[in-house]
């Protein structure tokens, strides 16, 4: 593949994983709560997401969330769900909305990694909107001349190169802001704030339509 192309790609993939969404906000609440170094954990259940849903998109998953009303809204109504349950969990949260624990050392006790790990897979994968996209980006720079294995191992790596980075750039900001994130005024319209978030992307993702074949 040639390097302006490749450099197109990583520009526009770029814009979109530094959007705050889901799992933006997962990675704040963690490396607020736990540290940055607990987020290469959470971010790699993140990228371990976006890998199956870019395998899913390159085998034509995404053709068929466009073409199957039913599937899609299985999908969506799934992935809205997950996002509801997350946004209310905070919302009746009685701690901050970024700390799982409210001790002032909160940081010296994360959860296991399976759970971290768990938690950002099930929110990156629950998501077709993600599927559409890259359903929607890799037709624009993959060669039907070439090898398509190739090609997608590299975009795919590119994506989750530059995912990862960002989470843990969050993730770092985050872990240095925690002293203010964690106070108790702050950690009360924090929960509001990050649960309506959630429940909001939630109700987004249902609004979602299904792309015409």
């Amino acid at each position: 593949m040639q390097t302006h192309t490749l450099a197109a790609y990583a520009a526009i993939a770029a814009l979109s994983i530094v959007s705050p969404g889901p799992s933006i906000l997962l990675s704040l609440r963690n490396g607020a709560s736990f540290g940055a170094r607990s987020v290469l954990w959470s971010a790699f259940g993140n990228i371990s997401g976006v890998f199956c849903l870019s395998a899913a998109a390159i085998l034509g998953l995404g053709v068929l969330l466009k073409s199957s009303a039913i599937l899609f809204a299985v999908v969506k109504v799934l992935g809205a769900l997950y996002l509801f349950y997350i946004g209310v969990k905070q919302l009746f949260n009685k701690t901050s909305a970024i700390a799982y624990e409210s001790s002032a050392d909160a940081t010296s006790t994360p959860p296991v990694p399976r759970k971290l790990y768990m938690e950002a897979f099930f929110t990156a994968v629950t998501n077709p909107k993600a599927v559409l996209f890259f359903t929607a980006l890799f037709p624009q720079f993959v060669s039907s001349q070439d090898p398509l294995a190739p090609q997608f191992f590299t975009l795919t790596g590119i994506f989750m190169a530059l995912s990862y980075t960002t989470h843990l750039s969050y993730a770092l900001l985050a872990s240095r802001a925690r002293n203010l994130l964690l106070k108790p005024l702050f950690a009360k319209w924090m929960n509001r704030i990050v649960g309506s978030v959630f429940i909001g992307f939630g109700t987004l993702l249902l609004a979602l339509r299904r792309p015409a074949a």
